[in-house]
């Protein structure tokens, strides 16, 4: 198993926390893992990215120009990330913020309304987590389990949105799992 994903977003979308999520949880799995995020001017409102590489076997390099799975949570990353993704890919698109979808027949794309979702279980900053739960039902690059308990671990110290964060992952791999 390998897998490359770029998670793109605005910056304050919690792009680096999904992603930092999903290298822990394959870290726990046991597996290669690397993590590369993007500073600079996101952080002030931008185009924010991190690249996440899980295999079973060495990476060989942190940096590809055309992920497996591309994971945008907004108009400007679908831009710049649609088209990258490699043939037979999927694109997950977060359709409570993008109106409109690829022209690409050549890779899966799979619509999630991550803000819409998130403000139903309760806090609309966990769209990142309705995202993360649908990359996993999409592309089964770890286990969910896996992924709530790196949740538990990181949220420690805020229970109080640790309930929320189950409920949307939860409820992104249940619309993820459908398009696998």
């Amino acid at each position: 198993m390998h897998s490359e994903v770029t998670i793109a977003g605005f910056g304050g979308q919690g792009i680096m926390v999904a992603g930092k999520l999903l290298a822990l949880a394959g870290l726990e799995e046991g597996r290669e893992v690397v993590w590369l995020p993007s500073y600079g001017p996101e952080m002030r409102g931008g185009t924010a990215y991190c690249n996440v590489v899980i295999s079973d076997r060495p990476i060989g390099s942190p940096v590809f120009a055309a992920p497996s799975t591309a994971l945008v949570m907004n108009l400007p990353s679908l831009d710049k990330f649609g088209p990258c993704v490699k043939k037979n890919g999927m694109l997950i698109i977060n359709s409570s913020l993008i109106e409109t979808s690829s022209n690409r027949d050549d890779i899966r794309i799979c619509h999630v309304p991550c803000n819409d979702i998130a403000l139903e279980v309760g806090n609309g900053k966990a769209a990142n987590m309705v995202a993360l739960g649908a990359y996993v039902g999409c592309t089964a690059a770890v286990e969910l389990e896996t992924v709530k308990e790196m949740v538990r671990k990181s949220f420690a110290h805020k229970p109080q949105v640790i309930d929320i964060n189950m409920q949307a992952l939860d409820r992104g791999f249940a619309i993820g799992k459908k398009k696998k």
